[in-house]
């Protein structure tokens, strides 16, 4: 079996040598390396070296060396293939199994020159950026009136890309060569192949990957202009949602702060640079993942988030502490700073001063009390119901914590806040737990490292069966039918209120009850939904705030959505993250542009969701009628996951390949009878 070396890339770079070998050998921190005694030969002093930077492994004394795989291969005594299929198994990746042939290897090879091309590309660009600097003296006022110098402007390879519209078409000759478009230099309007550069009047902030790579750009606009930001978009050398900017520049300062700092943005990193915090690193537009998290323990034991102290800094703080906890080993350090909302840290040190600012680091939020003061959000300790609402928001967080005696000592304080013996607490949860891996598609691994589930795919995610809500799937798709039949069978003891299909979530009208005792004013031919995914998209759409309401495992399920609707359900969760709950309003504005805006104002257009007069910016509130009409939705596309996961079982066990396939099927296929069955129970009163 030939796995693709495209793979392998991937994988190595997910995993981290240290945590590898660090199961085999007592390793010590030791400068940047860690060191320990050479498992391959006797020695009574340590010469064996561990590089979380380099992700490689070094013998001083026998001149052993190689990758996590490679270690593998040496010390365990597994093949190739059993080390890639152990690597995966704990990272959550699935080994591709067919054989490659020369067709598929040729690919691979192409794959990978395009990739080099795209670098030497995106080089390219980025030297006629800086030299574009160096001749523009507006751009160089703006970066000097925020205070930069040209020295820490040139460590971090500060440009400006010019006011026209095909600027680089001096730079690159060949300006409709695809790899400018392909390295999200260049837009291409579909309609009329017309071209033209994607920043414009910026001032462009190189990205690096470890290696110093530049790999794409920010571009923050001078003056007043929208957006603020713009990055490059997803391409084969740029994944966002795992690279950090300034990692490259900060390496050093992390060695000798002893901690790193996450930031908001590019401009925090490069005015802490300039102020004495060279140790900061920023997200890239989207909030903190476990990838994120797991690059950042490469390089130190200790991490603090820092964010604005504003609603949308809670925001990217909450987001961060799920990254965070399957990390969060008792050896390892995780804070949150939360600075005044009318400060950012570049202002604050600022006003005053780096004691000041170096202080309030030391002072930051523990891991412990900001999963304590997450978990209690809108729970009234004084209530039975609200301790127990506590309960069940602490569960989830509590459980992604690896084992040790940081979650040991966080069940003891939750136990003594929801008024529960610690053993009785623990005894609860467990039940609640073994309750939802009863209905799990396959059982879990017991030597899987807790980070294993922050990289899951969806198919592994669709194992939490436990929904607080009953599950109900309305007749979507199906014309309304006026003349008394309404398509919905509601029992006198039903609480279930009819749904109207002009329901909007800002109506405010009597006392929300609705009502089909007379036809609604024709409005015209009004379109059919196609999909549940139109539907999903419409809710989130017209009440952004539900967006908040759902589990990571929903995210990751929307987001995964054939496009239009996952690049759709992706943008979404950036503009919540950055400015929160938005009105549809709002939302049409700042999607202009995009590829799904045309199928968005569709799906919108087709529900009749308008707006009250007069509030179109107005954040709209979260009724719950919709809250549980998206929960419904959202379990019935898990029960049309599961059956494509069951018939997918079914082939694997037909041909043998698989001997855990017939058991991964009957754990599928009861988990999806227990799902249909609540549905059809709840549509049937």
């Amino acid at each position: 079996m030939a796995i693709p070396q495209s793979f392998i890339q991937e994988l190595l770079s997910r995993v981290d040598v240290v945590e590898v070998v660090g199961k085999y050998v007592q390793l010590k921190k030791g400068g940047a390396n860690f060191m320990g005694l050479c498992p391959f030969h006797g020695e009574k002093s340590p010469s064996f070296s561990v590089s979380p930077t380099k992700q490689f492994f070094h013998c001083f004394g026998c001149g052993k060396n190689g990758n996590a795989i490679g270690f593998l291969m040496e010390h365990a005594g597994m093949t190739f293939i059993e080390a890639v299929k152990d690597l995966a198994q704990q990272t959550g990746m699935v080994v591709p199994e067919e054989q490659q042939s020369p067709e598929d290897r040729a690919r691979a090879a192409a794959a990978k020159a395009k990739q080099d091309s795209l670098s030497d590309v995106l080089e390219k660009a980025g030297q006629a950026y800086r030299e574009q600097l160096k001749i523009t003296p507006h751009a160089i006022d703006y970066l000097k009136g925020r205070g930069l110098s040209g020295q820490i402007a040139k460590r971090f390879g500060l440009g400006y890309a010019p006011e026209g519209w095909r600027s680089l078409a001096s730079i690159f000759p060949k300006y409709d060569d695809p790899l400018l478009a392909e390295s999200g230099l260049v837009i291409v309007n579909e309609e009329d192949d017309k071209r033209y550069d994607r920043f414009r009047d910026r001032i462009m902030f190189p990205i690096r990957n470890i290696k110093g790579e530049c790999i794409g750009f920010g571009g923050r606009v001078i003056g007043s202009g929208t957006p603020k930001y713009l990055n490059s978009p997803e391409t084969p050398v740029f994944h966002k949602g795992r690279e950090l900017y300034g990692l490259y520049e900060a390496r050093e300062a992390l060695h000798s702060a002893g901690y790193v700092l996450v930031t908001e943005g590019y401009m925090d990193v490069v005015a802490l640079a300039q102020l004495g915090f060279a140790n900061a690193v920023a997200t890239l537009g989207t909030a903190c993942t476990p990838d994120h998290v797991q690059k950042l323990f490469r390089f130190t034991d200790a991490v603090v988030f820092s964010f604005d102290g504003d609603s949308a800094g809670r925001r990217a703080a909450r987001k961060a502490l799920d990254g965070a906890l399957p990390y969060a080993t008792d050896v390892r350090s995780i804070k949150f700073l939360f600075l005044p909302a009318e400060h950012d840290p570049d202002s604050y040190v600022r006003e005053f001063g780096q004691d000041a600012f170096a202080e309030q680091i030391k002072q930051a939020m523990p891991l412990s009390r900001f999963l304590i003061e997450a978990a209690s959000a809108d729970c009234d300790l004084q209530s039975a119901e609200g301790r127990a609402r506590l309960s069940s928001q602490a569960r989830p967080l509590w459980q992604l914590l690896p084992e040790g005696a940081l979650k040991q000592q966080l069940l003891s304080e939750l136990a003594q806040l929801i008024q529960l013996e610690t053993a009785g607490l623990e005894k609860l949860w467990g039940q609640q737990a073994a309750t939802d891996q009863r209905f799990a598609p396959a059982a879990r691994s017991a030597a899987a490292p807790a980070p294993a589930a922050a990289h899951a795919a969806f198919s592994q995610a669709a194992s939490t069966g436990h929904d607080e809500y009953p599950h109900f799937e309305p007749h979507y798709g199906e014309p309304p039918a006026w003349s008394g039949n309404t398509g919905f069978t509601q029992s006198s003891g039903s609480n279930w209120k009819s749904k109207n299909p002009n329901w909007t979530p800002n109506w405010k009208g009597g006392n929300s009850r609705f009502k089909r005792d007379q036809p609604p004013p024709y409005t015209g031919p009004r379109t059919i939904p196609a999909s549940r995914a139109d539907h999903a998209a419409r809710l989130l759409l017209g009440n952004m705030a539900l967006w908040e309401t759902l589990a990571g495992e929903d995210h990751a399920m929307l987001c995964a959505l054939p496009e239009p609707h996952g690049t759709l359900f992706a943008w979404l969760e950036s503009q919540f993250h950055e400015h929160g709950a938005l009105g549809w309003s709002a939302l049409q504005s700042e999607m202009q542009g995009q590829a799904f805006a045309d199928d968005a104002k569709r799906w919108m257009a087709q529900d009749n969701l308008g707006t009250v007069a007069g509030q179109e910016d107005a954040t709209p509130p979260e009724p719950q009628e919709a809250r549980q009409e998206l929960r419904r939705l959202l379990n019935m596309m898990l029960i049309d996951r599961l059956k494509q996961l069951e018939t997918e079982a079914l082939a694997q066990a037909s041909s043998g390949q698989d001997p855990d396939a017939q058991q991964r099927w009957r754990s599928l296929h009861e988990r999806r009878k227990e799902l249909m069955a609540a549905s059809a129970i709840t549509s049937a009163q």
